[in-house]
């Protein structure tokens, strides 16, 4: 395997993770695995089959190029659900293939209905309302207008579900915003009742939804970065951990990133590291170059800020990260050869790096960070 590091997917950690949420859930809320974003950076081809053997039988991705990795990797034919993107021209293979989609333009639920028609199988949509998140959706009044659409080709499609998204649950700031939110979305179901219209589903909960407003709940979840044992804010943990007798984390890492010492060497005191004059060595110092830069998702920003771990020690990112490689401090573990494992995410000797310590020190949320770890850098799957 020629890369410069690698990263680790536990099938344990993710058991583990889903058996925590499956007690907070309530017990016949179906789980959809949200692994948008390449699985949220683990690996769409990696984590779809252990997630599979896991029990997950629904996923929900972004777009159809996702929806069609996941039918690809997947072993025992889960439900798929399109949230986001899928082109007119994409709608009639998910149509064939029984693949479900989100409609929140007039627009799309036609073209739907046309493929639909054309390859004679039924188009199974969710209909998205919007209920104050400003982004997509029906609002009452387009609602209303497709009514007619949806009663008259009744033959074409069948609806699975209502659906919104909440405008920042992870946040107590956003308190009465989601509220309203949920308000809006029972009326909403009332009036498609009204009309005869029932989806199979109602769902509005991501995680930090599913976690904090229990009610959200309602008959599925779509929960992303949980599974993958972070939580979306750091202000949802605490709310959690506030109503539990034990104060410890529940979840667990899945992913850890590692890659190796690729050269050491002695700098003299008063001498810069790297390029320009951003670190000048305060004493005799020993260094050690890892093959890992912004090319791979190690962000410039943690230049002189950044840690990662080496042979059981916290050790410094001194210099700037370069596109391949960063400079890290080893004054004080001066065991460390050439080939010894350099970890920038997960747990070493007792020591460990999360994704929110690295995310605080660039100024990126976990999402972020996680997302932009490079397709081409190698999963594996571990126990």
């Amino acid at each position: 395997m020629f890369e410069t590091s690698v990263l680790e997917i536990s099938k344990g950690a993710l058991q583990k993770n889903l058996s925590f949420l499956k007690k907070i859930i309530k017990k016949d809320t179906i789980f959809s695995s949200v692994i948008k974003g390449n699985a949220y950076g683990h690996g769409i081809e990696k984590f779809v089959p252990i997630a599979e053997e896991c029990g997950i039988n629904h996923f929900s991705v972004f777009s159809a190029d996702e929806a069609y990795r996941v039918k690809k990797m997947s072993n025992n034919g889960p439900r798929i659900m399109i949230m986001g993107m899928i082109d007119y021209h994409e709608l009639k293979w998910a149509i064939e293939n029984e693949i479900e989609f989100y409609v929140f333009e007039k627009s799309r639920l036609e073209a739907a209905i046309n493929f639909a028609k054309a390859v004679n199988k039924k188009a199974r949509i969710h209909i998205e309302v919007e209920t104050g998140m400003n982004r997509t959706g029906f609002n009452q009044a387009q609602l209303k207008e497709i009514f007619p659409l949806l009663k008259y080709n009744s033959e074409n499609l069948v609806l699975e579900g209502l659906c919104t998204h909440y405008a920042g649950a992870e946040s107590i700031a956003n308190f009465l915003r989601i509220k309203n939110q949920i308000k809006i979305f029972n009326k909403m179901h009332k009036i498609l009742l009204k009309e005869g219209l029932v989806p199979k589903l109602r769902h509005t909960a991501c995680s930090a939804a599913a976690i904090t407003y229990p009610q959200t709940q309602m008959d599925l979840v779509r929960v992303g970065i949980l599974q993958y044992g972070y939580w979306p804010s750091r202000e949802t943990l605490i709310n959690y951990l506030s109503e539990q007798e034990n104060k410890v984390d529940p979840l667990e890492r899945i992913i850890k990133w590692k890659s190796q010492v690729m050269s050491t060497k002695n700098v003299n005191m008063g001498e810069f590291i790297g390029y320009g004059t951003t670190y000048l060595a305060q004493r005799e110092m020993k260094i050690a170059t890892v093959p890992i830069g912004y090319s791979h998702g190690f962000s410039r920003s943690l230049s002189n800020t950044g840690r990662v771990l080496v042979n059981g020690h916290r050790v410094g990112v001194i210099g700037m990260v370069n596109m391949n490689l960063m400079t890290i401090d080893i004054t004080d573990c001066p065991d460390v050869n050439i080939g010894d494992e350099v970890v920038m995410i997960g747990e070493q000797g007792g020591q460990t790096i999360s994704v929110s310590s690295f995310s605080e020190l660039s100024d990126q949320l976990n999402y972020e960070l996680l997302t932009r770890l490079p397709q081409h850098i190698p999963r594996v799957t571990v126990a």
